[in-house]
């Protein structure tokens, strides 16, 4: 288990990461999520001690992180590093090597790999004459050649096509499934809320909502509604107890009311100036609680490498 404690990074006197305290669930796919600058990937490179804290200090399993312990990850950081003017199969042969595989198993576990992901006619062929998608997953493979039990993956899904984004989910799916712990940042929050057990949310290096997806989608949703209706606008637009509100059509509303103010209550009142014909308590979706949180919070600046 990865805990941050107070963890906190600076950067020339900027605040990358601002004291988090958090607790990444074993075996669970967790996405860690938040806008460009947040203080993702600098927060994952200090949980790949890659990078250390300024203050604060993380633990797996209660420890130190130690060298052991990073042999046990597979680390795919959002900038590609791969050696371009290498062979596919003798680069992937290396990575596994650097993870304490023999050559023989590294090249076995390759060959399976480049299979899987239709790459095996590429193999012979040099790194740089690979499309950016084929790197992404080329560097995807060598990154589980050695069976992680933690997996972090910063922006995976960068420079794949629908197809190949399906093959990598359902990867990730499997990991899950085997008892694996997996990590992700991402900007695409289709893809979170299709593969996430729980999510953090950080903003200007800031932790600002966590929790398991499920809950946290269900406390947003009994404050955001879907209403049609026949009448002025501005009875809706215009209630202080609404926080959001838009007209995606004519005679239809989707509104975020302030936190405590009751359902029943708005409800029984614009029906009193309005002729509703629907009216729906909704769970939100991922992207939209991102963006209500970070607008919340005052955020969504570039803050951070």
């Amino acid at each position: 288990m990865i805990e941050l404690h107070g963890v906190s990074k600076r950067f020339d006197g900027k605040t990358a990461v601002d004291a988090i305290d958090y607790r990444f669930a074993t075996g669970r796919v967790t996405g860690f999520l938040g806008p460009n600058g947040a203080g993702k990937s600098t927060t994952i490179r200090m949980v790949m001690n890659i990078i250390a804290p300024d203050a604060g200090r993380i633990t797996a399993g209660g420890e130190p992180l130690s060298e052991a312990f990073r042999n046990r990850l597979g680390y795919l950081p959002e900038e590609r590093g791969l050696y371009k003017k290498m062979r596919v199969l003798d680069h992937m042969v290396f990575f596994g090597s650097l993870k304490g595989l023999s050559r023989s198993e590294a090249r076995r576990r390759s060959l399976a790999w480049l299979e899987r992901l239709g790459l095996a006619d590429r193999a012979q062929g040099e790194v740089d004459e690979l499309s950016k998608g084929m790197q992404q997953k080329v560097q995807f493979a060598s990154t589980l050649l050695h069976e992680p039990e933690l997996v972090l993956l910063d922006e995976p899904f960068s420079g794949l096509d629908p197809i190949n984004t399906e093959a990598l989910r359902d990867i990730m799916m499997e990991l899950r499934a085997a008892g694996h712990t997996v990590i992700f940042s991402t900007h695409m929050m289709e893809q979170a809320e299709r593969l996430c057990d729980e999510i953090a949310l950080i903003d200007e290096g800031r932790l600002v909502l966590a929790g398991e997806l499920n809950a946290v989608r269900s406390s947003f949703g009994r404050r955001h509604l879907r209403v049609h209706f026949q009448g002025e606008e501005s009875v809706l637009a215009g209630d202080p107890r609404v926080e959001r509100c838009q007209f995606p059509a004519p005679g239809r509303a989707e509104l975020d009311l302030r936190d405590g103010k009751d359902v029943p209550d708005v409800a029984r009142d614009w029906s009193a100036r309005l002729s509703i014909s629907h009216f729906e308590v909704i769970v939100p979706s991922l992207h939209n609680i991102f963006i209500q949180t970070v607008r919340a919070t005052g955020g969504g600046k570039e803050a951070a490498p």
